[in-house]
């Protein structure tokens, strides 16, 4: 339950699931934004890292709040036409994480601008970005407690090793979402 800022009533929080390359992605919101993304756990890869045009709603409300709108628009594209996402509007959040002012809400609007689709960045980089070059570790931690994955890009956070590092929707996930946009990206440079 998320408590909007106006008088604390609790939003008319819906609920869309999304049937993607990678299994069923749960997505819940509200008319004043996003307020979760929950990916699906994998054990094993799906077929080839190709966008696919396998990236239907398949359950959700008759009438979708607008954010919950943009943002299945948004997942939508980032699997299929991966080069039109920047065009997209990345919608509205309402989760209380992304409203208060702190070093994790600053890493993730940091992610969100600045690494784009096809790059990837250290913990370490992205502290820098964000402001404080020696909280690596937090960073981590900023990653892990994202509740709005793939638009906020935390599977492009990798080890400054090069090894891709932990993800909240596994490993596999996080292996499937770099080669994709690798690939989409390569594609596109053709």
């Amino acid at each position: 339950q998320v408590n909007s800022r106006r008088g604390g009533s609790p939003c008319q929080e819906k609920h869309v699931v999304l049937l993607s390359p990678v299994g069923r992605i749960e997505i819940s919101g509200c008319e004043t934004g996003v307020h979760e993304i929950k990916l699906p756990q994998m054990s094993l890869l799906p077929g080839g890292a190709e966008a696919s045009g396998a990236c239907e709603v398949c359950e959700g409300p008759e009438e979708m709040p607008e954010p919950l709108q943009q943002c299945t628009a948004w997942l939508r594209a980032y699997f299929c036409e991966p080069a039109s996402t920047g065009s997209l509007p990345v919608p509205a959040f309402h989760h209380p994480l992304l409203q208060r002012d702190s070093f994790t809400r600053q890493v993730l609007w940091t992610l969100l601008e600045e690494v784009k689709f096809g790059e990837a960045v250290s913990y370490k980089q992205l502290a820098h970005l964000a402001g404080n070059s020696r909280a690596a570790r937090a960073v981590g931690g900023a990653m892990r407690s994202n509740p709005i994955p793939i638009i906020i890009p935390c599977h492009r956070v990798i080890r400054s090793s090069g090894d891709s590092g932990n993800y909240g929707g596994g490993q596999l996930l996080k292996e499937w979402l770099l080669s994709h946009e690798k690939l989409q990206k390569e594609k596109l440079q053709e």
